[in-house]
């Protein structure tokens, strides 16, 4: 929902995005290419990005479960991150959106990193499951109503001590407006109880970006 970490204002976020993104060619141009969209709001902040990425690094990531794909962005950081024998494989239902991907996947050298599945994510999950696949980092960013059922997934198919990370938890604020009681703002409400509630994972909220929450698999 945010392209910025939206609770930093203004002045003090250009300090920031000029100091401490540092960024590679590609992935300022996919910025440039998603910010011209009507979705464009839909892509993570780079400053979220940066720090996903250094999780990534930090935790020795080589498999990566990706709910929602969008144009890519989280998926190219991440991949960059990745040793050259990691693995991602991201969960789509969009074949105009992640063909954007595609293309940036290319150009940043990553593309035989990720392995794309077209279909509800809730079925390549599953299908995950059966085929009893195991991640160490999983990042959602996807449809806010089926959360609670990524979430779920995920807890199954992320390692002990593994992490997951779900996006836009503070949803632009909306979530401390109690007049707002649409569908997407209710889901995340309920995801935020769930995961913060959850006795096999260790959370925190960050307030990066649209809002980040970090769960460990216990």
């Amino acid at each position: 929902m945010s392209t910025r970490s939206f609770l930093i204002p203004d002045p003090l976020y250009d300090y920031v995005a000029d100091t401490w993104i540092r960024d590679v060619p590609v992935l300022a141009e996919l910025r440039d290419e998603t910010a011209k969209m009507e979705e464009g709001r839909m892509q993570i902040s780079p400053e979220q990005g940066q720090f996903m990425a250094m999780l990534v690094k930090l935790m020795g990531v080589k498999k990566i479960l990706e709910v929602g794909v969008f144009t890519g962005y989280s998926s190219t950081v991440t991949a960059l991150a990745l040793p050259d024998d990691g693995h991602i494989v991201a969960c789509d239902v969009s074949e105009e959106f992640t063909a954007i991907a595609r293309k940036y996947w290319r150009k940043a050298g990553v593309e035989n990193k990720i392995e794309l599945r077209i279909a509800p994510a809730i079925d390549t999950l599953d299908n995950l499951l059966k085929e009893g696949a195991k991640f160490d980092f999983c990042f959602i960013d996807a449809d806010k109503p089926n959360y609670a059922g990524y979430f779920e997934r995920a807890v199954k198919l992320v390692r002990s001590n593994g992490l997951i990370a779900i996006d836009n938890v503070l949803w632009h604020g909306e979530v401390a407006d109690a007049s707002n009681q649409s569908r997407e703002t209710n889901a995340i409400r309920e995801i935020n109880k769930m995961v913060a509630n959850d006795p096999r994972v260790e959370a925190c909220l960050l307030p990066i970006g649209d809002g980040l929450t970090l769960a460990r698999v216990k």
